[in-house]
């Protein structure tokens, strides 16, 4: 999708509706749901949608499907059943992904339809709440991302903000309540078209596989008002515009000035960096918490005291490290053992025996990509001790696969060496990328 430009008349519309926005805060829009079937908008939905690819929703329609019936006869029949209000949000097609901790993470999967729909609202309805986010937020937004959150926590660290909360909300996104989150959208939207949009995707059924060849169909959502569909286009949105009434609650109830205290948060992680009374912060970051109907997990919550101990956000571990060069302590980021454990993983699972029937090419390719991906990510910081340990796992693995590729006799290391594969076959040695990385050679 990075590559995908927003066309110059949405971009128009956007500036516009953000111009409103940022002029007259209290301005509530009244006449935005023509501008979600506009030709447009729902086109550049769609090539959005398409760029991302996804699975099927319920009704097993794909893109494929989608363009061979005619990409424009189906916006076309799409945009006139939003503008004679019939269209109606389908199901949500339920599959779970394995977590790092072995549990599963529901993923909801709406159909293209449904998806196409939520990505025009968003293209209306970004510019606007863009307006009110707040400055601690840095998900989901053109101008943030998670690396600049690591990058405030590090400067919060090195002013003195060396107390700090490591939060962890019990079920974020299944447990915002509707009535209150709907509230946070009417604040700025009187559309009641686009309202009633936005209730219709928050409370769609859940289908899924019934473990016995059938589907099991639910309405948890509905039935206990809360809950946002995670892998819904618009829930990225919705998470941020909820999380902001606990931003402004620590201000108005004045606790960022009392503990000193500065969050950051990206989507439902966030820590808040305090220059003292970390257990009084932690104990007023429930009680907001708990007025939102939201819930703390107190496992994975606790005060870090910096840097005599050491705390993980977005991959990273932030505390005490140690220059290679002059052995010298600072405050420093890492990338977090966990996130090094997880990409060995995915390593290893690239260069599985079973995979032995893949050429050279494709599982190179492969691994280049996932490692490249990596290391764009974790740049920050202390990175070459991580590097390391990555390229030698990387060749190890590699040489197995190609020993089991190619039978023989002689040992794995002595038949691909590091400079045939890292010359011969193109693998990256993502070691050598740290030379554009001053700092992170320490």
């Amino acid at each position: 999708m990075g590559n995908l430009s927003t066309p110059e008349s949405v971009q128009k519309l956007q500036t516009a509706l953000h111009a409103k926005a940022k002029e007259t805060p209290g301005f509530r829009f009244y006449a935005l749901y023509d501008k979600v079937y506009r030709a447009d908008v729902l086109t550049h939905a769609y090539e959005r949608c398409r760029a991302n690819d996804g699975a099927e929703g319920v009704d097993g329609q794909r893109f494929e499907n989608i363009e061979a019936y005619g990409v424009e006869k189906w916006l076309g029949e799409l945009t006139q059943a939003l503008r004679e209000k019939r269209y109606e949000a389908q199901a949500i097609r339920r599959v779970f992904i394995p977590k790092p901790d072995g549990r599963l993470r529901p993923l909801g999967i709406p159909t293209i339809r449904d998806r196409v729909v939520q990505t025009a609202v968003v293209l209306v309805l970004e510019p606007i709440f863009e307006a009110d986010l707040l400055p601690e937020q840095y998900a989901y937004r053109a101008d943030r991302d998670a690396l600049k959150a690591v990058d405030q926590v590090h400067s919060l660290l090195n002013e003195g903000h060396r107390e700090v909360v490591d939060a962890d909300l019990s079920g974020y996104f299944d447990s915002i309540p509707h009535e209150p989150l709907l509230k946070c959208v009417a604040r700025r939207v009187s559309d009641r078209q686009v309202l009633h949009l936005i209730k219709m995707w928050l409370t769609a059924a859940v289908e899924e596989d019934d473990g016995r060849g059938g589907i099991k169909r639910t309405t948890g959502n509905r039935d206990s008002k809360r809950g946002i569909p995670q892998g819904s286009p618009i829930s990225p949105l919705l998470s941020n515009l909820y999380m902001r009434r606990f931003i402004l609650g620590w201000r108005k109830l004045g606790h960022a000035g009392r503990y000193a205290a500065q969050i950051v948060n990206y989507a439902d992680d966030l820590v808040i960096c305090c220059k003292g009374q970390a257990e009084e912060a932690l104990q007023a970051m429930r009680q907001v918490m708990a007025r939102l109907g939201l819930t703390v997990n107190e496992e994975k919550t606790h005060v870090c005291s910096v840097p005599r101990e050491h705390f993980d956000f977005l991959g990273y571990t932030f505390g005490r490290c140690y220059s290679k060069r002059t052995g010298r302590a600072y405050l420093g980021t890492r990338p977090s053992k966990k996130s090094i454990r997880r990409m060995v993983k995915v390593i290893s699972a690239e260069t599985e025996s079973r995979w032995v029937g893949r050429s050279e090419a494709y599982v190179i390719g492969s691994l280049n990509r996932k490692l490249l991906g990596w290391a764009n990510y974790f740049c920050s910081g202390s990175v070459g001790t991580a590097y390391r340990i990555l390229d030698m796992h990387t060749t190890s693995r590699l040489r197995r696969w190609l020993c089991k590729k190619h039978k023989g006799t002689r040992t794995a290391h002595s038949r691909y060496p590091d400079a045939y594969l890292y010359e011969k076959l193109g693998l990256i040695r993502v070691s050598q990328l740290t030379r554009s990385l001053p700092w992170a050679k320490a």
